[in-house]
């Protein structure tokens, strides 16, 4: 019999700066939000909602009047609840399989068993 072959999963937490604003705004749950960088310089997360209006890295004083005419909020980054969030998330996940392998704060690679080769 063969060695049990490793079993590898990842885990991305899709717009992942967005779905955090969402946390503390339930409120906004329909309506599509952008994050912008630091200074509010450019776009850096769009909920999935927003994505077919707004380009990733599109400069914020460009697009301030398309994101109002579109009805999409925009949250400044706020990468302290990012952090807290995403220790949230590997806990969790940690919690469920042997071994995590961190890439990001939002992606991650899972050791999840070993499959019969």
């Amino acid at each position: 019999m063969s060695k049990p072959a490793p079993v590898y999963g990842l885990i991305d937490c899709n717009s992942f700066y967005a779905s955090c604003e969402r946390v503390f705004r339930p409120d906004l749950a329909k309506v599509p939000i952008v994050v912008l960088s630091n200074n509010d310089g450019c776009v850096i997360a769009r909920s999935y909602d927003a994505k077919p209006f707004v380009k990733m890295g599109e400069p914020y004083f460009q697009i301030k009047n398309k994101l109002r005419q579109q009805g999409i909020v925009a949250f400044s980054s706020n990468y302290a609840l990012y952090g807290d969030m995403s220790e949230r998330v590997m806990t969790l996940i940690e919690s469920m399989v042997p071994a995590v392998e961190v890439y990001s704060i939002d992606k991650n690679k899972v050791h999840t068993m070993d499959a019969q080769g």
